[in-house]
């Protein structure tokens, strides 16, 4: 029997990096700039995270000693500047340079890796371990804690107050994201940058100060669904190349929420339990079914947009000017 109660935790759970994503470029991608460097972005979120959290923990006499809020402080802004950087690299070269945007996100998503990569290697190595691999256990808890009265609750705790605090905090993101792009005069100025800079910039709209702030704001938030993924879904293992294709896949879910934040709530729930079905659906030792579970989200994502393009609909498109780079003296 198809065990609800365990499936529904764990998809939550591998829908957060997925969440964190999707909201990261939506609001990128409302600017006009179309980043597909997100993986590496979130990527470099993680190590980053890693590298801040390893040498607090290296410091310490003995890691039970940890300060909970240290423990989560130094983290969490080895992330968000980390991604600010990859962020801030990304409208250097697009929005400044007016480079393909294509190309330069493919080659930030090829660069972040092979940074993490490096320097999860370089971590590893100073551990000495057998193991290829760094454990932050310390800092895990802190960041996978719970509220203490969860498991008093029964299945209601189980499955909606079993989640560390990055969960919650994903979802509130995803909320205040789709307030402001629809809500207030910014996201207003935004979305008009995004579909017609030239009209914006006559309008006075500063169209390269906008673009700027959404993308190094949407690459900080994805960035910190890379470190949600080590610190809470992996116990505070880092890997390398244990990431997968998550980076990619919240880019698709971009699309399928038809750049809407707020549906990407329970699209990214949706995309967490199809990438994990096939490890509930017994299948045997028929390792191409387990391969056909696995291919869900994208046949999903691909569906969508087939409907999407069928319907036309003007509120359900991308930006107009997405991934077309702006020069003022061509208005």
């Amino acid at each position: 029997m198809f065990d609800f109660v365990s499936f529904i935790p764990r998809a939550v759970m591998q829908s957060i990096p997925l969440l964190l994503g999707s909201t990261g470029e939506t609001i990128t991608e409302k600017s006009g700039n179309l980043n597909l460097g997100i993986p590496g972005i979130m990527y470099v979120g993680a190590i980053s995270g890693v590298i801040g959290s390893f040498f607090y923990e290296l410091s310490l006499p003995d890691r039970s000693l940890i300060n909970p809020y240290l423990g989560i402080l130094i983290p969490l802004s080895c992330c968000l500047l980390g991604s600010f950087l990859m962020g801030l690299l990304y409208c250097f070269l697009t929005v400044t340079l007016r480079a393909n945007q294509n190309v330069t996100g493919l080659a930030l998503t090829t660069f972040g890796v092979g940074f993490g990569n490096f320097f999860g290697g370089s971590l590893i190595k100073l551990t000495g371990g057998a193991v290829p691999s760094i454990a932050l256990s310390a800092t895990s808890k802190c960041f996978s804690k719970v509220l203490p009265f969860a498991k008093d609750t029964g299945i209601f705790g189980k499955l909606v107050l079993s989640y560390g605090f990055l969960a919650y905090a994903a979802i509130v993101i995803a909320l205040l994201s789709s307030y402001v792009l629809n809500r207030t005069r910014t996201g207003l100025q935004l979305r008009a940058v995004g579909e017609n800079p030239s009209t914006a910039d006559a309008a006075g709209i500063n169209v390269t100060r906008y673009k700027y702030a959404a993308t190094c704001i949407g690459s900080m938030i994805a960035g910190l669904g890379g470190l949600y993924y080590v610190m809470d879904y992996a116990s505070g293992v880092w890997s390398n190349d244990a990431f997968g294709d998550r980076g990619w896949l919240a880019i698709a879910l971009v699309i399928f929420t038809i750049w809407r934040p707020n549906v990407g709530i329970l699209a990214s729930i949706l995309f967490g339990g199809l990438y994990i079905l096939y490890l509930f659906i017994p299948t045997g030792t028929n390792l191409a079914i387990k391969e056909i579970y696995k291919m869900l989200p994208y046949l999903v994502t691909i569906i969508v947009l087939v409907l999407i393009s069928t319907r036309r609909k003007k509120e359900n498109q991308a930006p107009e000017a997405l991934g077309l780079p702006y020069f003022r003296e061509e208005r």
